[in-house]
């Protein structure tokens, strides 16, 4: 899909040819939709944003939804159609039909394989071609998590000069997770933070986000107490991606807060995988952590996979004029706690 080549889905109720939206060009979508007429598949988050919930094809929560083919919607306004950061530079001609979408099933598959793609659910939909893939096949990649340890090393690092750290690999994993490991093994649980990437905060000192702070905090935490284990997950964006972050961040330059930037672009409000750090921690041995946290679902998650959660340490930072409301949006909308 990253490279602009269709895809087959062959589910229980149809099979359908797929054509990414945001990586299509105009030679390849005339190869896929020669007519023209080919409609375009969103997602139920994309469809409420464009008002289309009250059409009745398009009215069940969490379905995909799929938009007839008007003549005027060219490559150039699907895309548009598709990426809500456009919405105020290029306004939607409209009105928009949506049609029943017939093979569910397989639709639904296209919009989960966004996500590890890093692309935005839309898809052109036409004929079938080629192998096809289905919809239980991908809902079942990544399941369960089979990371190994790939390699590890002695890492000096600011806070913590005795450190090591242990990379992590995996076929299904999009990129390679690391464990950076405090101190010595001293019969206390260890002090243990789940740290998702964030390129923007961990290393450009982004003030949008408290990530890096909260990064280097832990870090300190665990070297004063000596004994630790940073687990740094390549979940960037909250799962979504960085292109996707950073059209989220667009979106919240034109209002909108952390939750209803990741809705309007189609996306679940948190779409990473803790199960991964569960994995983590099971290869080096600790089924019985403290955990730095002010995230439950991260406890939640850790707790179901088999490790127990001895302890909840709290992580309390200073806000700033750039991060006050995202802060805020993560105590109000998304449960977090001191």
């Amino acid at each position: 899909m990253r490279r602009g080549w269709p895809i087959t889905i062959a589910g229980p109720d149809g099979t359908i040819g797929l054509l990414a939206v945001e990586t299509a060009d105009r030679a390849g979508l005339d190869r896929f939709d020669p007519a023209g007429d080919a409609p375009v598949l969103l997602s139920a988050g994309r469809a409420a944003t464009l008002k289309l919930v009250n059409q009745r094809a398009a009215a069940q929560p969490d379905a995909p939804v799929l938009v007839e083919r008007a003549p005027w919607l060219d490559l150039d306004a699907v895309v548009a159609l598709a990426d809500p950061q456009l919405d105020l530079a290029t306004p939607l001609k409209g009105p928009f039909r949506a049609i029943e979408p017939g093979a569910v099933e397989a639709m639904t598959a296209a919009l989960m394989l966004v996500r590890p793609a890093g692309i935005l659910p839309a898809f052109f939909v036409g004929a079938a071609e080629g192998e096809a893939v289905t919809p239980a096949a991908i809902a079942a990649f990544g399941d369960p998590i089979t990371l190994v340890v790939a390699a590890r090393a002695r890492l000096p690092v600011a806070q913590a000069p005795g450190a090591e750290i242990v990379a992590f690999r995996g076929p299904d994993s999009p990129g390679e997770h690391v464990a950076l490991i405090v101190g010595k093994p001293d019969g206390r649980p260890p002090l243990v933070r789940l740290h998702s990437e964030c390129l923007t905060g961990d290393v450009f000192g982004s003030l949008k986000c408290d990530c890096g702070p909260q990064l280097h905090a832990a870090i300190a935490a665990m070297e004063d107490i000596g004994w630790g284990i940073l687990l740094y997950l390549r979940q960037e964006g909250r799962g979504i991606g960085l292109i996707n972050k950073m059209r989220a961040y667009a979106l919240q330059d034109q209002g909108f807060d952390t939750v209803d930037a990741n809705i309007r672009l189609g996306f679940a409000v948190d779409a990473r995988d803790f199960r991964v750090a569960a994995r983590m921690l099971d290869l080096l041995g600790q089924r019985t952590i403290r955990l730095m946290t002010n995230n439950p679902e991260k406890i939640r998650v850790l707790e179901a996979a088999g490790v127990s959660v001895a302890e909840r340490v709290p992580i309390s930072l200073p806000a700033n004029p750039h991060n006050a409301r995202y802060l805020a949006t993560k105590r109000d909308r998304t449960g977090h706690q001191l």
